[in-house]
């Protein structure tokens, strides 16, 4: 693992210590809403219960539809004052294709599809028109000062060279003022021969590395951790180390982000998450493994993976001194209803099932 730059240390001495901020990558994934949330929990109650034990969350389901400022404007009512949403960018901003039902019905009709009826390459005014209706999406989150960052996860095919540089400063332009964090599926970003120079593109424009914790595999499609600061925001994205579903076409994002982590797995994030305290204005841990797995110990329902864990790193955190954050209305867990933290911070690796084991 890559720790904090020696500049960025240094910055250390003169900054205040930054909360660890702890979350989940959706708050209505299937796992959550069946092995999280108390059972029979009305769907219009769970952001409320979720911010009763978390104080930020991603919301990812925005990859796939361009939100309105309706849906923003409720997560804004249903959430209470200093709770952060990070925002997913839509999909054809990051140069990922989509399909034409995918573009509001008002954009199709002069846009070009291919083969397979998708939109694989816009017009640059097409694509500037989706970022104007994101941002406008999103403007009551940004009104209510609950706006964390712009999650700006390119495709594995864009990769380190000019053209990438060309567009990441395009689209820089457009989200100025925003806090966008960058994530980089392909290995060649953070290469040693070119990971300066691409710290140095994420600097000049003032754009958040997206640091992730995801299998050690020797791949071009598998991101080092490179725990380094390119703004003021840190943000840690912890993908599980399910390194048999990592490349596997055809199957679900729940399979291929299938893992439960241990502590000692977990522990090895204490001192970097130490030392980006230090540096960072703002640092955010979330978690995107997001499946169940068998109840270990005393547990009787399956657990689900992403809170777990978040809940379990939040305890390690304690432990060690290091400051985390915690729900927003200091709520008790109900055994009755929830994990107990103590259970989940207790599990070790003899304990937890893992994806393609015989149990």
């Amino acid at each position: 693992m890559q720790f904090v730059d020696e500049e960025i240390q240094q910055r250390a001495y003169r900054s205040p210590v930054s909360t660890v901020r702890i979350g989940t990558c959706s708050f209505a994934d299937e796992a959550l809403v069946k092995n999280w949330y108390p059972r029979g929990l009305a769907s219009k109650n769970r952001l409320r219960y979720y911010a009763e034990h978390f104080d930020t969350v991603e919301i990812d389901s925005t990859f796939y539809r361009l939100p309105g400022p309706g849906m923003s404007a409720g997560w804004v009512e249903r959430t209470p004052p200093g709770f952060t949403f990070h925002i997913k960018a839509f999909g054809l901003m990051t140069r990922h294709p989509l399909r034409i039902e995918q573009l509001p019905a008002d954009l199709r009709s002069a846009t070009e599809v291919d083969e397979h009826g998708r939109v694989s390459h816009p017009s640059e005014e097409l694509r500037a028109e989706v970022f104007h209706r994101f941002l406008s999406g999103i403007a009551p989150l940004a009104d209510a000062g609950k706006l964390g960052g712009i999650l700006f996860q390119l495709p594995p095919y864009v990769v380190f060279k000019e053209s990438s540089f060309d567009y990441l400063r395009w689209a820089a332009e457009r989200l100025a003022g925003f806090d966008v964090l960058v994530e980089f599926r392909h290995a060649s970003w953070l290469e040693q021969e070119n990971r300066a120079r691409t710290l140095s593109l994420l600097r000049e424009l003032g754009l958040t590395l997206v640091i992730v914790d995801a299998p050690r595999l020797d791949s071009a499609g598998v991101i080092p951790t490179v725990a380094e600061l390119t703004s003021d925001v840190s943000y840690v994205r912890f993908h599980g180390r399910n390194a048999a579903a990592w490349h596997h076409r055809g199957g679900s994002a729940a399979d291929r982000f299938d893992y439960l982590y241990t502590r000692e797995e977990l522990a090895e994030w204490i001192e970097p998450l130490r030392e980006l305290s230090g540096s960072a204005g703002q640092l955010f841990a979330v978690f995107n493994n997001n499946n169940s797995s068998p109840p270990p110990g005393p547990l009787q329902r399956p657990v689900a993976q992403a809170p777990a864990n978040a809940l379990m790193l939040r305890q390690l955190l304690l432990e060690a001194g290091v400051p985390v954050s915690s729900g927003l209305a200091d709520a008790a867990l109900e055994e009755s209803e929830q994990y107990r933290i103590d259970d989940i911070g207790s599990l070790e690796a003899d304990q937890v099932v893992r994806p393609r084991d015989d149990h």
